[in-house]
């Protein structure tokens, strides 16, 4: 097996078993910590203008990226020049903490045992956890639907984009990935503050997350396919609303879970108390229910399985026509 897809294979077995260590050296954190002191620069800066905010923003955005994949890069360097094992060791690592299967079951699952418990107030505080919008005032359909769509939405970025970009270029390309989506979570908002400053983040996100995005649908499409959860549907919905989403990523993850589940995602939401509209997507035809967030999970894990198994398949395709 290539040592690539060695390194894939086994940061995945070590996230399923583990799940996203939290502590204050995680690297994501480390990019954080980056992109926070660059919107304190940015918020004391005295010159407010479009032009100026937009020359920050990326300049931020390279800096914070470049120095990711150079900062991983030297990294592992050093630790080969330990020895090769410790440089092996530190791939894997690196890789496993910048996919994030395991944290998305962990955190929704939370919500579902609140949901069955009856423990209104605590699924909207777990809820909150994971997505940006305003959660206080969702009753348990809204939270479950939320729930479905985060899920969704977050096996693009979180699991299938590290990976397709550890596979293509190793793991200083993953995580210079990772940087680029950490700053849209952070700057890539459309608002007084990030308009201009996020706004380069915003579509360099978009643009790295075109491909490993129709990756995803396919996989959990596929994954829809072997348990059998209604492809037919699943397919319809995602062929019509593949689109319907402010970014040209987010629909086609969401599109095919909304057809296989028969639920209704998207639509208005509040967002820090103002009203924000989005598209629907999908159709309102089961009313949701908390196995709606187990069923979502299965197919998570199940096209994340996939995605290993078609990489190491087209490892030993790639060896077999070598030959």
């Amino acid at each position: 097996m290539d040592h690539i897809v060695q390194i894939i294979v086994l940061a995945v077995v070590l996230d399923s078993i583990i799940g996203d260590p939290q502590n204050p050296f995680h690297p994501v954190r480390i990019i954080g910590y980056g992109i926070s002191w660059g919107i304190k620069f940015h918020q004391y800066c005295c010159i407010k203008l479009p032009v100026v905010d937009f020359v920050r923003g990326v300049l931020l955005t390279v800096t914070i990226v470049l120095t990711a994949y150079w900062g991983t890069r030297c990294f592992i360097e050093f630790l080969n020049g330990i020895h090769v094992w410790c440089a092996y060791a530190g791939e894997v690592i690196f890789c496993y903490f910048i996919i994030a299967p395991k944290a998305l079951q962990v955190e929704s699952m939370k919500i579902y045992h609140a949901i069955q418990s009856d423990d209104l107030i605590n699924a909207r505080k777990y809820l909150s956890r994971i997505v940006g919008r305003d959660t206080q005032h969702l009753e348990y359909p809204a939270i479950i639907k939320a729930t479905v769509e985060t899920v969704a939405e977050n096996f693009s970025d979180g699991v299938i984009a590290p990976l397709f970009f550890v596979y293509i270029g190793g793991v200083p390309l993953g995580m210079a990935y990772k940087a680029v989506n950490t700053l849209d979570s952070m700057i890539g908002y459309r608002n007084e503050t990030y308009e201009y400053f996020g706004k380069f983040a915003a579509r360099l996100d978009d643009v790295v997350n075109f491909i490993p995005a129709r990756i995803s649908a396919f996989l959990l499409m596929t994954a829809v396919f072997i348990t059998r959860n209604n492809p037919k549907q699943a397919f319809r919905i995602y062929w019509r609303d593949r689109y319907q989403h402010q970014s040209p990523n987010s629909a086609q993850t969401e599109a095919v879970c909304a057809g296989a589940l028969g639920l209704c995602l998207g639509g208005d939401h509040y967002y820090n108390g103002k009203l924000v509209s989005k598209p629907m997507i999908g159709d309102d035809k089961i009313p949701p229910s908390p196995s709606h967030i187990i069923i979502v999970n299965r197919l998570m894990f199940l096209a994340t399985i996939l995605a290993v198994v078609l990489m190491m398949v087209i490892e030993l395709w790639r060896r077999y026509i070598d030959v």
